[in-house]
């Protein structure tokens, strides 16, 4: 993996990243880059199959994006995602470890945490 300066080369290489086009504030096109078209290929037929565990990091990653961009832009996302995974399972030597299908409800909790700090020093919080 040392020919890969870092992770975010490596799925730039792999073509999973998607093109920033943006003209005098405008957005253009955002279709992924060209790329090994075999290595793409595999790595987004795995995201599919794992998305179907709900269980995991990756569902809950997808059911995230899924709600805001859609099915197509959400399954990208999981395939990048794991690729950064598998570049520094590569690169490190370590196992993977899931962070859960809870990952970002706890992310929440944290800022749930914040504004009750918030209410305790007397500020009213309202969300909208």
């Amino acid at each position: 993996m040392e020919q890969f300066r870092s992770a975010d080369h490596f799925s730039s290489w792999a073509g999973l990243v998607p093109e920033c086009k943006e003209i005098a504030g405008k957005k253009m096109s955002t279709k992924i880059r060209k790329g090994n078209k075999y290595l793409k290929a595999t790595i987004v037929e795995c995201a599919r199959a794992a998305i179907r565990n709900k269980e995991s990091y990756l569902y809950a990653r997808y059911q995230r994006i899924d709600a805001r961009r859609g099915v197509k832009k959400a399954l990208i996302a999981v395939a990048h995602s794991m690729l950064l995974a598998i570049y520094h399972i590569l690169k490190d030597l370590q196992p993977y470890q899931d962070l859960g299908s809870n990952y970002y409800t706890s992310l929440n909790k944290e800022k749930i945490r914040n504004i009750k700090s918030l209410e305790n020093l007397g500020f009213q919080v309202i969300l909208q």
